[in-house]
């Protein structure tokens, strides 16, 4: 996030230059979220979204001290949201972190139609831009301010959602289908954009975000998927490349490190939400959802489970070769450059 404020400061006139030049002043994630250093990912996911929904700019318009501090929020998650940053940050703080290649995401519903015609630009260009769903909708979906529509199993459903608005869909499921497991997928023919969310009932009857998933495209298609089937159920979160270019070889071995779990990997018997938010530009969303019992699919949900073992073992085995291979190299170089001076001196000694 270059370029963005996270503090405001005071100095006296003759201190003005020094204070221009000076590093913004940056606190400590797990204090800005409010969570202990041993937070799980979900307490964190959690802190962030209720303090990214209060100090959203739809909800406080031309108030600049809210505008830093939903920077501030925004840009301590995206720290303590990836597995390598959070290691990286509780090691060594902030000095190990590439904080210029941080990016804020983006609430589509909150620019003018200039800036969001220059982000569409961009992300035609290959930039990737992170939106997030709007603050509006979440607050709605809060407040139970919203229209649900009951979803079958297995009967899918077509439909077209506006851009930057979302679709509620509630499922009831048995305890024979929670046991067996369920898989929800959303795919677009046209190639759309959008979000798929899964949202928890809370105790005054709203709902609150708790999961996810963007829209990939691939193929003929985009398409997004969550899976509830009684076991971890892992996947590669998106992570910046822009450290790779630096230093190929930790861009290697932490290549696995993206490999993580998702947050709920099963559901309870009776009535859950699901939403899908249109995430284009411009236009809205066509989609079609559905939900089905994965009862019908045990060979699948096996070869899921092998695939995920080895790559689990192939990221252990790689730790363990990352550490021979620092200590071999560190050898290595140590005795290139006393080969280096040996000639030079051997050099000198023949030139008396």
């Amino acid at each position: 996030m270059a370029g963005s404020r996270f503090g405001s400061f005071k100095s006296d006139k003759g201190d003005s230059a020094a204070a221009a030049a000076a590093p913004p002043q940056r606190k400590d994630p797990y204090e800005v979220l409010g969570v202990a250093r041993t937070a799980t990912d979900q307490e964190i996911k959690s802190a962030f979204r209720r303090m990214a929904l209060k100090y959203h700019p739809d909800k406080n318009a031309d108030d600049p001290v809210a505008s830093d501090k939903f920077q501030e929020v925004t840009f301590s998650y995206s720290i303590l949201s990836d597995p390598h940053k959070r290691r990286q940050y509780d090691t060594s703080g902030f000095e190990a972190i590439e904080t210029d290649s941080q990016e804020l995401e983006l609430d589509l519903s909150s620019l003018n139609t200039v800036n969001t015609m220059f982000a569409a630009i961009f992300s035609k260009l290959g930039v990737p831009i992170k939106t997030t769903v709007s603050a509006t909708v979440l607050e709605e979906a809060l407040n139970g301010s919203i229209v649900v529509s009951q979803l079958q199993l297995g009967n899918p459903v077509r439909k077209k959602v506006e851009k930057q608005t979302a679709h509620f869909y509630s499922v009831d499921i048995t305890e024979q289908e929670a046991k067996k497991g369920l898989v929800c997928r959303v795919h677009s023919t046209e190639k759309s954009k959008f979000k798929l969310l899964y949202f928890e009932l809370e105790e005054n009857g709203g709902l609150s975000l708790a999961l996810q998933e963007d829209s990939v495209k691939a193929s003929k298609v985009s398409s997004a998927g969550m899976y509830f089937l009684g076991f971890p159920v892992y996947r590669f979160e998106q992570n910046n490349s822009a450290p790779a270019a630096k230093d190929p070889d930790s861009a290697f071995f932490k290549r696995l490190d993206s490999f993580q779990p998702c947050d709920i990997n099963e559901l309870k018997p009776g009535t859950h939400f699901f939403a899908v938010y249109g995430d284009n530009f411009f236009k809205s969303a066509t989609y079609t959802i559905e939900i089905v019992c994965a009862e019908s699919f045990p060979t699948e949900k096996e070869k899921l489970q092998s695939v995920e073992a080895k790559i689990l073992t192939k990221r252990a085995e790689l730790s363990k070769f990352e550490t021979e291979y620092r200590e071999v190299l560190a050898k290595f170089t140590e005795m290139t450059s006393k080969y280096t001076q040996e000639m030079q001196t051997v050099c000198l000694v023949l030139m008396l």
